[in-house]
């Protein structure tokens, strides 16, 4: 189990801080050596050769529509024409079944007893572990005791609740009871890019998230604005009980993309944006 910094998320991420170094991942783009559209121009060319690379390309054109519309209907091996070959799903396509239609507690569960279903097990567990349901202690007492083994909760509960401290809670902004200020919306959300299967057995499987979170207090005065990370959450899954639950989870930082040129949102918006779109209630 690491906690993490007070960037991560979930009991993973929360329930050790001291054990974990989660600090932020910045990339800088590479200074440019120089406009690449600046510099010297070309002199323009003279009318009769722009004329005859007019033509040449118009040719090329024709050529080319002639001879699609030649073999367009011939059986080719488009995914549309008789006989060919069905289109495949690209590599990196997403790779889970239907959606399980069965909840405990409002959450998912159900899962199927396959790769396919422990993928979809631990993306919706990350969604809900980096809730901010965890920073009430009845709420995340409830959270582990369903998501977790009953051995892995019965030894999670305490030092989590250590983890969860008055101390930790005021750093967030939080009361001792995990409630915002008056007029100040806290957020943390875990969204999940993507899942792989990195071992898989019968009875157990080991399961990546890559997930983007987004944690801070929004609000007048707040010293802990929301900001985001991007982390993969990696669970240790048993099958029992006819659902996958967790055995043990970990987190590292990363992959993290280059940050782009996106203007900061003010407090007032990403309150707004929070209120007016709900978290997805199910992860893949």
């Amino acid at each position: 189990m690491s906690l993490g910094d007070e960037h991560g998320f979930g009991e993973s991420a929360r329930a050790d801080d001291e054990y974990y170094d989660g600090g932020r991942t910045r990339t800088r783009l590479p200074d440019r050596a120089g406009d690449p559209y600046g510099g010297a121009r070309r002199g323009s060319r003279s009318s009769s050769r722009g004329l005859i690379t007019v033509v040449a390309v118009v040719v090329l054109l024709i050529g080319a529509i002639a001879f699609a519309n030649h073999g367009g209907g011939n059986g080719g091996s488009g995914a549309s024409g008789d006989g060919g070959d069905k289109p495949k799903a690209a590599p990196t396509a997403a790779s889970g079944d239907k959606p399980v239609t069965t909840r405990t507690a409002g959450i998912p569960s159900g899962f199927p007893h396959d790769e396919s279903g422990a993928q979809s097990a631990a993306a919706n567990y990350a969604v809900t572990l980096g809730s901010t349901g965890m920073f009430d202690k009845a709420s995340r007492h409830s959270l582990v005791n369903l998501l977790y083994t009953s051995e892995a909760a019965a030894k999670l509960q305490g030092p989590m609740d250590q983890a969860y401290s008055a101390d930790f809670l005021a750093k967030m902004g939080l009361d001792a009871n995990g409630n915002p200020p008056s007029r100040s919306t806290f957020v943390s959300r875990v969204t999940p890019l993507g899942a792989t299967v990195q071992q898989y057995g019968d009875s157990a499987a080991r399961v990546a998230v890559w997930y983007v979170g987004l944690i801070g207090m929004s609000g007048q005065g707040s010293t802990d604005p929301v900001t985001a990370s991007w982390k993969t959450w990696t669970f240790d899954l048993r099958w029992t009980g006819n659902d996958w639950k967790i055995v043990a989870d970990s987190q590292k930082d990363g992959p993290a993309p280059v940050p782009g040129d996106d203007r900061a949102a003010t407090s007032d918006e990403i309150s707004k944006a929070i209120e007016e779109y709900g978290g997805f209630t199910y992860a893949r």
